[in-house]
């Protein structure tokens, strides 16, 4: 049974058809309970491009995913984080478009999605602090909402974000009670909103405590394994040596373990290191974490990111809706008190 045939049957039209299954209010509640019955008894089931056709939908939800030579977006933390959004959009019957583009294209490529209307609206990933994308967006009129913020127009547009300046003051100051004063950070690209917050939640700490910023102790990079390798290993030779690493990715902590090892130290004893844990589905493990550090679950919100952009699509005038999500410390293995001289 296909619309045409269900609409032969009832002598209505197919339009007034699928608006009655979809819920339109122009449709009389007579009618609609006829078109219902009526499916029901024949067992139509509308297929989803009919339903987005009647709906004026794509009913898919894009991801415009940028990549440069310094940076690369495909990482775990975002494969968990399409993992959460996934689960939204299968709920609600959603599909994603994920493009990945050099970063010179992405105005382009928002501008192709706008004008095609192959999605119904996209998620913004990692914000600058200063992002054109948002003012694109608004110009366009394209439903968005950002993973994370911008420091300027934070207040016009839907958002969700982990207080990342809270978190790193926080875990700043749980090393400075441990007794260390010389604490290195390897923060991410500091162009990016996150990374900047972080910056001044470990300044802030460490100025609150009446010490000093040492710049040569601060380092910017793309969060993978090697950067926290190779920085690692640099600092271990400096005299005096930092007695504490903070790292903004579980994946540059994994880094700073191997080259703490390597160089015949011992990680929590010799050398306390903090992180940021995303929760990252592949490294869960029972029993007392590796890393302390301030975690937050990037898959759960993947998960509420999508909710927050499935009903602004719905609803564009409704309230904007901005998320700020605090992070819990968690004590692992990788922390102790600073071993005097």
């Amino acid at each position: 049974m296909n619309l045409k045939e269900l609409s032969s049957i009832l002598n209505l039209s197919q339009t007034t058809v699928s608006r009655a299954l979809n819920g339109y209010p122009e449709v009389g509640e007579k009618t609609r309970l006829r078109v219902v019955e009526a499916a029901q008894k024949y067992n139509y089931h509308p297929s989803s491009s009919a339903k987005r056709l009647a709906m004026g939908r794509a009913h898919t939800v894009g991801h415009i995913v940028p990549q440069n030579e310094d940076h690369s977006m495909i990482n775990p933390h975002f494969s968990d984080f399409i993992a959460g959004a996934g689960e939204t959009y299968s709920r609600f019957g959603y599909d994603m478009l994920i493009s990945v583009v050099p970063e010179e294209d992405q105005e382009k490529s928002y501008r192709e999605l706008a004008k095609s209307g192959r999605v119904d609206g996209v998620i913004v990933h990692g914000p600058l602090k200063d992002d054109p994308r948002i003012e694109l967006l608004e110009s366009l009129k394209l439903p968005f909402v950002v993973h994370g913020r911008t420091e300027d127009f934070r207040d016009r547009y839907c958002w969700l974000d982990v207080n990342n300046r809270s978190s790193f003051k926080r875990a700043t100051n749980f090393l400075l009670d441990l007794g260390h004063t010389r604490i290195a950070l390897l923060n991410g690209l500091e162009e990016m909103d996150f990374a900047f917050r972080r910056r001044i939640g470990y300044e802030s700490a460490l100025i609150a405590r009446g010490l000093e910023v040492d710049q040569g102790l601060i380092f910017s990079s793309d969060l993978i394994e090697p950067y926290g390798y190779d920085v690692t290993k640099k600092l271990l030779r400096q005299s005096p040596m930092p007695t504490a690493i903070l790292t903004s990715s579980v994946l540059t902590a994994l880094g700073v373990v191997r080259a703490t090892q390597e160089s015949g130290l011992q990680v929590g004893r010799d050398v306390s290191v903090v992180t940021f844990d995303d929760q990252l589905s592949f490294m869960q493990y029972p029993g007392v974490p590796l890393f302390t550090s301030v975690r937050s679950s990037i898959k759960d919100a993947g998960r509420r990111v999508a909710e927050i952009l499935l009903d602004r699509i719905a609803n564009p005038d409704g309230e904007l809706v901005q998320e700020l999500w605090e992070t819990d410390l968690v004590v692992g293995r990788s922390t102790g008190p600073c071993r005097t001289s």
